[in-house]
């Protein structure tokens, strides 16, 4: 089990202080919380990408880059990579260039993003979202698992006998994790390849996530890579934490009142018990967090946000402490009756040595077999094929 952060780069003003940090102290802070996240034993740092105000991470790749440079053990990922805006070729060589410089401690989430905008901003029209990600998807393998690449499609113009440089390293691509707030194609896509599916288990009732872990794991197993309690599952989730449960809450209100996806909504009573939202001790962030597993199963990746609403990094940094305080517990309650087949998450070392395994072949690549088809619509789509 993994257990990590994860942040979403915002520029949020302090309520309590009424102070808004500059670009570049948000930027350095999250440098800092990352190397924090590595000091007190957690597994895993994501960035998110947004290209708007009031948020910074606008090229994950460069921070994580950096981030690399200043720690030794921490896997770096994203949250999420915009595989519909993005250019699947530039896709294809940032990663595999921050793979190389990271010694494989990375991995990656692609997702389409939560701003309307940000399609036209980059050429793109947000009507033809889930088909742009699936045909950059689908584009994307196949420049990290093929040499010399001719394709043709709908949305970018074609490749003739095109190489992406870096290859991956050791011939292995970063492993991807699919994430999603609401799309039931997105869960597809990440069952037909038998890639892992990330729940941004944070703002919805944890009934709606149920449905669409539901719904990858039962595809997981039909497109034949596994049984369905084997699937690759991720959550996220939200935790402040103090010794004393009433600190916890009346240190954490004035930003939950007054962050821009909080306030003027529910209390924070009332979305801590509608959402995944945990302020209080640490008993009842392990109790919380424990459930978890109750309502999805045996699952491989847990990122808590622990930065956001203008939250300042001493206090970011008190809570990183707070969680690496409890984090052998959490490692040792997960643990216990785990199944020995429901398989770790994927590292680079696994699975380079499961490429050797069984060099060459469909399981070894993750060849998917059958076109995914859109569960809303039901209109197939074939990503090998080109369109």
């Amino acid at each position: 089990m993994q257990f990590g952060i994860f942040t979403v780069g915002d520029v949020t003003t302090d309520p309590t202080t009424g102070r808004t940090p500059t670009e570049r102290e948000r930027i350095k802070a999250m440098v800092a919380i990352a190397r924090h996240a590595e000091d007190v034993g957690l597994d895993v740092f994501a960035t998110g990408e947004h290209h708007n105000p009031p948020f910074v991470p606008s090229s994950p790749t460069t921070m994580l880059g950096y981030i690399a440079a200043q720690t030794s053990r921490l896997l770096l990922t994203t949250s999420t990579t915009l595989i519909t805006t993005n250019d699947p070729v530039k896709i294809a060589e940032d990663y595999a260039m921050l793979q190389h410089l990271a010694d494989g401690r990375v991995d990656l989430m692609m997702g389409r993003g939560n701003t309307a905008p940000v399609y036209p901003w980059f050429g793109k029209d947000i009507r033809q979202g889930i088909p742009l990600a699936i045909e950059n998807y689908a584009l994307l393998r196949r420049l990290w698992e093929e040499d010399v690449v001719t394709w043709e499609g709908r949305f970018r113009t074609p490749l003739q006998q095109f190489t992406s440089t870096p290859r991956p390293l050791d011939g292995v691509a970063p492993f991807v994790w699919h994430g999603s707030i609401r799309s039931p194609q997105i869960a597809e896509l990440a069952a037909y390849y038998g890639d892992g599916f990330f729940a941004n288990h944070i703002f919805w009732p944890t009934e709606h996530f149920q449905s669409l872990i539901r719904l990858y794991r039962e595809r997981y197993e039909h497109y034949g890579h596994g049984s369905a309690d084997q699937a690759i599952v991720g959550l996220g989730g939200q935790i402040f934490i103090r010794k004393n449960s009433q600190d916890a809450v009346n240190e954490f209100r004035p930003y939950f009142d007054n962050a821009p996806v909080y306030g003027g909504g529910p209390s924070l009573e009332e979305f801590t018990e509608a959402t995944p939202l945990t302020v209080g001790s640490p008993q009842e962030v392990v109790d919380r967090t424990l459930t978890f597993r109750d309502h999805f199963g045996d699952y491989q990746r847990q990122l808590f946000l622990i930065d956001h609403a203008g939250l300042p990094l001493r206090v970011v940094l008190e809570q990183l402490d707070e969680l690496g305080e409890i984090l052998p517990t959490l490692r040792a309650e997960f643990a216990k009756d785990r199944p020995a087949h429901v398989p770790d998450a994927p590292t680079h070392a696994s699975l380079v040595e499961s490429r050797r395994a069984a060099p060459g072949t469909a399981a070894a690549i993750g060849e998917p077999r059958q076109p995914v088809r859109d569960t809303v619509t039901g209109r197939a789509f074939d990503p090998a094929a080109s369109s």
